[in-house]
């Protein structure tokens, strides 16, 4: 279904392929208080990272309709796998809709890493994406700076179940960061709205790292770059002008999975007891 018009109003529907997109979702909440904001975790299919690409399509274009349907104005796909899969047939389904994906900071990572060599942790569909790809060419090209590629199997999985302080976290971050920060990478990119949420986690590990070589070692800057997607989405906003709410600002979840673990979520990650609501069956 093709949408040719576009009513403004002042809601926001985020998601993403379980609790990842909360790591943006903070962010849009904090920069445009007076919005309301809808937040969808189809955790029932997560996570999409292991999914075919025809899946991941079909997941966001029936999570953006039902969005559209609870009374969103504008969308944000929190999720770097979607966005690789999908963003292109959603801004061709609504051409006339405010609309952001995520994708990994490369430019940012490029303008500040020291060494030249950069790191980048994402999921495994992320990295061989075409988009991906695309984008990795050209900011090398521009700036001869050498992309180091890391996919994180598991990471997500742990994550969404909320061991963001286990043993397993960190023995995945352990086997993923050092090889990087060995081969001179100064700078790592959190190339999934996942990764934001164990970055304490991953500071542990280069800390630990860090502290094993004999040499000085140099500072590792993290890029994180829901403070952008944020931004993006207020500027649209404005050309869109689409105004801010009179009331105070709502929030509310929906999911494909479990309504009580996506309202532990909100208050482990977020501190935010709003209002969840199940949608399996409409699924």
């Amino acid at each position: 279904m093709t949408v040719s018009a576009f009513t403004p109003g002042s809601t926001i529907g985020v998601f993403d392929s379980g609790v990842g997109g909360m790591s943006i979702l903070r962010h849009i909440h904090a920069l445009l208080p007076q919005q309301d904001l809808l937040y969808f975790a189809d955790s029932g299919f997560a996570p999409y990272g292991e999914k075919p690409e025809a899946e991941i399509v079909a997941r966001a274009l029936h999570i953006a309709q039902y969005l559209l349907g609870q009374g969103a104005q504008a969308l944000v796909v929190a999720c770097n796998t979607a966005t690789v899969a999908a963003i292109r047939l959603l801004r061709q389904h609504y051409p006339d809709l405010p609309l952001v994906g995520v994708e990994p900071g490369l430019k940012p990572a490029a303008a500040v890493s020291r060494s030249r060599i950069v790191g980048v942790l994402a999921t495994a569909y992320t990295l061989r994406g075409e988009k991906f790809i695309q984008l990795q060419q050209q900011i090398s090209a521009q700036s001869r700076v050498q992309f180091l590629l890391q996919p994180c199997t598991g990471l997500v999985d742990l994550i969404e179940l909320g061991q963001i302080d286990s043993s397993d976290t960190l023995a995945l971050l352990q086997r993923y960061i050092p090889p990087l920060l060995d081969q001179g990478a100064d700078t790592l990119v959190l190339g999934c709205t996942h990764y934001p949420f164990v970055q304490v986690q991953i500071e542990r590990v280069i800390a630990q790292h860090q502290a094993s070589q004999l040499a000085d070692a140099p500072a590792i800057t993290l890029i994180d770059t829901g403070e952008a997607v944020a931004r993006q989405l207020q500027r649209l906003l404005g050309a869109h002008q689409i105004p801010p709410n009179p009331h105070p600002t709502q929030l509310k979840g929906f999911t494909s999975g479990s309504a009580s673990a996506l309202q532990q979520a909100f208050w482990h990650l977020l501190e935010l007891q709003p209002p969840v609501e199940a949608v399996e069956q409409e699924f």
